[in-house]
């Protein structure tokens, strides 16, 4: 059917067998034709006693079709004009665009695509508990869908806290009371938690380099001033930090396994960096992104359970251990900053929903926790010896990383075509050069993830990078 200033035929086909309403399809149908430009504003549509004669439907059916539209400003009545689209902005584009070559988002798209063989950042599939986690996040829902309808506690659910709490004291060394605690969306809800509620805009920070993008791109955008420090084998430099800028207000660092090259953080330059902090009144990040995960040994304790001055903030992830799904980070603050980092969750940032946090709560509850984080390690460290037998034969230089193989690829091999390449073999390192501050101090190499290396799949897909290597050199 056509009306006034109509280019196109306007479609309303009506499905009377569905379980949608009549009034509803009629509504759906007059809406999206506003949207698509079908009906232009200004058309005149027919009054509700004419399209319920031309539909054959009910007269009331029309009119609270009618109804709603006009309620939602789609259209306008009046006696003398009829019933008319409303004026509108034009309706933009849904096609979803692609990011700018070159862009930070770009680079992020590439580096969290997947499943695929050697894959960073994410746990391996075959060790994840999905029957026993399905089972407790359904109980979960069930009790959150029962419960009162209040707001949870911004700093996340008490018993998932007091979990929290107690693990890190068995397995991180690090005594801390719930109220300490706050839980947050990942590892970078808990960033943004401990960068606002420090407010340091325009102040240095020392940032390992190389170190994790995203957290680099995180504190440029929190409106700070990263000071890239170089990483040896004791980990950050911190005798550079203090010659270069020793006036910084904050240092983010990954003491447990430094991100990327996997190197612990020695115990002498952990008491330099506490002695900065406490004497300059400057705080520390610790980023304990892969907590107790050490394949050899026991993990070395946080870093926070050396401080004695409250200069350092905690932030754990399940990410790594569990899921990067669920979405579920905490932070530790130190005594004297826990009411400010209460304050700003309840305002900015609050916890997760309680179901998820009831779940896991349960799940380390019951003891699963533990348990699947031992399991987990005997079996990254049989794809770790794997991945090293297969790599016997490659033409660089291999190391252990964490839980990653370095491939140092020589001065001038571009890294990034060889990852874009390998990606369409569903093979898919990271390239080392984007984790450096600049290109000027990048190095080329290839970080290969031990998490998505089965074993079942490594022979091939080692060979096949070393094929996509051999035609770089």
């Amino acid at each position: 059917m056509y009306y006034e200033t109509m280019d196109k035929p306007l479609q309303l086909k009506l499905d009377r067998s569905a379980r949608t309403p009549l009034a509803e399809q009629i509504r759906m149908g007059i809406s999206t034709a506003i949207e698509t430009g079908v009906l232009a504003p200004g058309a005149r549509l027919p009054s509700w006693l004419d399209l319920a004669a031309q539909l054959g439907v009910a007269r009331g059916t029309v009119r609270a079709a009618y109804d709603k539209l006009s309620a939602a400003q789609f259209i306008v009545a009046s006696r003398a004009a009829g019933t008319r689209v409303a004026d509108r902005p034009p309706a933009t584009s849904r096609i979803e665009q692609a990011p700018a070559p070159g862009s930070f988002m770009e680079t992020y798209l590439e580096m969290i695509a997947g499943p695929a063989i050697f894959q960073m950042g994410v746990p391996a599939q075959e060790t994840f508990p999905a029957t026993l986690l399905a089972r407790l996040r359904a109980q979960a829902a069930r009790a959150e869908a029962s419960a009162p309808a209040i707001y949870p506690d911004p700093r996340g659910e008490l018993e998932l806290r007091r979990e929290i709490a107690a693990y890190l004291a068995v397995a991180r060394g690090l005594d801390c009371s719930p109220s300490q605690i706050i839980v947050t969306a990942g590892y970078t809800g808990g960033l943004g938690l401990a960068l606002r509620g420090l407010g340091l805009e325009g102040r240095k920070v020392w940032f390992e380099d190389p170190g994790f993008p995203f957290t680099r791109r995180g504190l440029e955008l929190a409106r700070l001033s990263p000071v890239p420090i170089p990483v040896d084998e004791e980990g950050i430099d911190v005798e550079h930090g203090l010659r270069h800028a020793s006036d910084a207000a904050l240092a983010v660092v990954t003491p447990g396994q430094q991100a990327p090259l996997g190197f612990v953080l020695s115990l002498a330059r952990r008491l330099q960096l506490l002695d900065w902090a406490a004497r300059e009144g400057a705080w520390v990040i610790e980023d304990d992104y892969l907590s107790e995960l050490q394949l050899d040994g026991r993990a070395a304790p946080a870093l926070a359970s050396l401080d004695r001055a409250g200069r350092v903030i905690h932030i754990g992830s399940f990410s790594k251990t569990i899921s990067p799904a669920l979405r579920l980070g905490f932070v530790v603050a130190p005594p004297a900053l826990a009411g400010r980092l209460a304050e700003a969750a309840a305002c900015l940032a609050p916890a997760p929903g309680p179901a998820v946090q009831l779940a896991i709560a349960e799940f380390m509850r019951e003891g699963h926790y533990l348990r699947h984080l031992r399991r987990t390690k005997r079996v990254y460290a049989a794809q770790r010896d794997g991945v090293l037998q297969n790599l016997k034969a490659a033409s660089c230089t291999v190391s252990i990383a964490g839980l990653a193989v370095l491939l140092r690829l020589p001065k001038g091999v571009p890294d990034l075509a060889i990852v874009r390449e390998a990606s369409f073999f569903g093979v898919a390192p990271t390239a080392l050069s984007v984790w450096f501050a600049s290109p000027a101090s990048a190095q080329s190499g290839l970080l290969l993830g031990l998490t998505t290396a089965p074993q079942r799949q490594l022979a091939r897909s080692c060979e096949r990078l070393n094929e996509i290597i051999g035609r770089f050199l």
